[in-house]
């Protein structure tokens, strides 16, 4: 009986000591976990409580001209925030606020109390110097708001060169043009900084030891020269002002190069302040509409034909007295002409005279020359929205396309695919891609030079001899403004040439084309030797008045855009220049 009292009292004892082991032993694990582990989590707790990483804006690089003009800036402004959660009376703050900002103080105060636990909230960004000044003024309580640096993108002439640059939103995001094409580049690339605050979240230190630098963007620099622009701009305008066109463009290259010097188009809008914008507005037409050339095709299809000797540029063709029958179609001269020399069917832009020289031709090389001339594709300028025209599959041509294709129908172009065409007879015959941008300054100043434009000027093709393209251009399209449809372009002092064209548009309703909607357009040049300078003026829709014409148009603000370039570009006056071996 003693055994086995002894025993049970044995085993109840060692039960004891076991539960006591074990409640130790778990003790001393809480024990460690409370004074290693979680004192570990707890203060990473405490610091992510007391610490905050903020980004830092990296400034937007600047655009210039090629002469360094400004174009696009940026400036340090202030934004103003709240910190809802330190706001005690929402209504009262949203009254003394909200009409220093004009903005509406009972949506301000429910905005404030719909994110009353949050630590930070925007009421307006981007303020003026006023409205900072005034908001000092207040004395609110400095833990229930604070002021935040922003930048903010200026174009400080204005509407210039709007459609080039594009815009950059409140957030930084580039929107059309230079800015969006090239955002990687002018953007930067932003950095961070951690901030340690206090209990009411006030910054209190900064933890330099981790902090980012922002990498600034890069200034970006165009081809332009903002003082041909401006001039570009000022006759755009009274072309608005004297024809009333649904919209209107111009551009002006070095046909050497196919720099573009000025690019405008008409509506505008002001980057600087994008609101109540008309959509027409937003619209680049040098890139963004296409239409069919009309005459200002010609001079490409009979420098094609001269080059591939399908024609002599001595021979001449019988206009038919102004009407001439191809199958069931019967194609008109403004004039009845007779025999007409190769020159003077560009001269006096003779439809029948260019049919006849298509039908020499055969659609198999019409087609080639048009897609030589780079028609039917994009230029690959540096600019977002650009399309590529339109030149159809050959198997959908027919044999009206043989006298369609020679006077500029049947196919569609932008103003700046025309151009770059022009530029290749100017310039020899080298369809060049045209260029924006040259380059960014930093990299400029690293090589210690200016951009070289030759250098990197893309040579898209070898589109006809230079023997045909300088003769095209000194002949003929000289011809053109001495005593053709483009006397309205004459300078004193320059031997201009030139080609217009009047093109009637398609209307919709009826499947034809309309009689009273055209598109007046005019390209020209000089020294005609040796060209120095390529412009476009391409007028849509005309309203005013019924002399609708690319040579009564476009023609005379061309020709004035033309002279300033020359005289801009110090371009000698007087006797003809001999053109020199590298197209100069």
């Amino acid at each position: 009986m003693n055994h086995s009292v002894k025993r049970e009292t044995d085993w109840r004892t060692r039960t004891v000591v076991a539960v006591l082991a074990v409640f130790a032993v778990a003790l001393g694990v809480r024990l460690v976990q409370l004074q290693w582990i979680d004192r570990l989590a707890f203060s990473d707790r405490a610091n992510r409580q007391r610490t905050f990483v903020e980004s830092v804006a990296a400034r937007p690089g600047d655009i210039v001209d090629r002469n360094g003009r400004l174009l696009a800036t940026t400036i340090s402004v202030r934004s103003l925030y709240a910190n809802p959660a330190q706001i005690v009376d929402a209504a009262q703050f949203a009254a003394d606020v909200a009409p220093l900002l004009k903005l509406d103080a009972d949506r301000l105060a429910e905005r404030l109390e719909e994110n009353r636990k949050k630590q930070f909230l925007w009421i307006k960004r981007r303020l003026t110097d006023q409205q900072t000044a005034d908001i000092r003024t207040l004395k609110l309580p400095v833990e229930t708001w604070g002021f935040r640096s922003e930048f903010l993108r200026r174009y400080p002439q204005g509407t210039l060169a709007a459609h080039i640059l594009g815009l950059r939103g409140i957030d930084g995001d580039g929107s059309g043009g230079v800015e969006q094409k090239l955002d990687g580049v002018l953007r930067g690339r932003n950095g961070e900084r951690v901030l340690i605050r206090d209990a009411r979240g006030r910054v209190i230190d900064v933890e330099t030891e981790t902090d980012r630098p922002a990498q600034h963007g890069r200034t970006v620099v165009l081809s332009l020269d903002a003082i041909i622009q401006l001039y570009t701009e000022r006759e755009l305008d009274r072309v608005m002002q004297e024809w009333r066109p649904s919209s209107a463009c111009a551009i002006v290259v070095d046909p050497a190069t196919c720099d573009v010097l000025a690019m405008a188009s008409r509506p505008a809008f002001d980057p600087n302040n994008p609101v109540d914008v008309l959509p027409a507005a937003w619209k680049n037409t040098a890139i963004a509409s296409m239409y069919e050339p009309g005459s200002t095709f010609k001079p490409f299809v009979v420098a094609w034909a001269v080059d591939r000797e399908i024609i002599s540029r001595d021979e001449s063709f019988n206009c038919e007295r102004g009407a001439y029958r191809m199958g069931r179609r019967i194609l008109h001269d403004h004039h009845p002409y007779g025999q007409l020399s190769v020159t003077d069917i560009i001269v006096k832009s003779s439809n029948i005279g260019m049919a006849k020289i298509g039908e020499r031709m055969t659609n198999r090389s019409l087609y080639e020359a048009a897609v030589t001339f780079g028609f039917g594709r994009r230029t690959g300028t540096e600019l977002p929205g650009e399309l590529s025209g339109l030149v159809r599959r050959l198997s959908k041509w027919d044999r009206y396309s043989t006298g369609s294709i020679p006077m500029g129908q049947e196919l569609a172009v932008t103003p700046l695919q025309l151009i770059a065409a022009h530029a290749a007879l100017a310039n020899g015959g080298k369809l060049l891609s045209p260029r924006l941008v040259l380059g960014d300054m930093e990299a400029m100043e690293e090589f210690n030079r200016r951009p070289s434009p030759m250098a990197t000027s893309q040579v898209v093709a070898k589109t006809v001899g230079a023997e045909a393209a300088a003769w095209v251009v000194s002949g003929p399209m000289r011809g053109v403004v001495q005593r053709g449809t483009g006397k309205k372009a004459q300078l004193p002092d320059f031997t201009v040439f030139g080609k217009s064209g009047t093109a009637q548009k398609h209307d919709p309703a009826t499947g034809k084309y309309s009689t009273n909607r055209h598109v007046c357009s005019f390209v020209c040049g000089a020294p005609a030797e040796n060209p120095r300078a390529l412009v476009l003026v391409l007028v849509d829709e005309p309203t005013v008045g019924t002399s609708h014409y690319g040579g009564t148009v476009a023609a005379p603000a061309a020709s004035r855009i033309l002279q300033k370039t020359l005289l801009h570009l110090r371009v000698p006056t007087g006797p003809p220049q001999p053109r020199t071996a590298s197209g100069r």
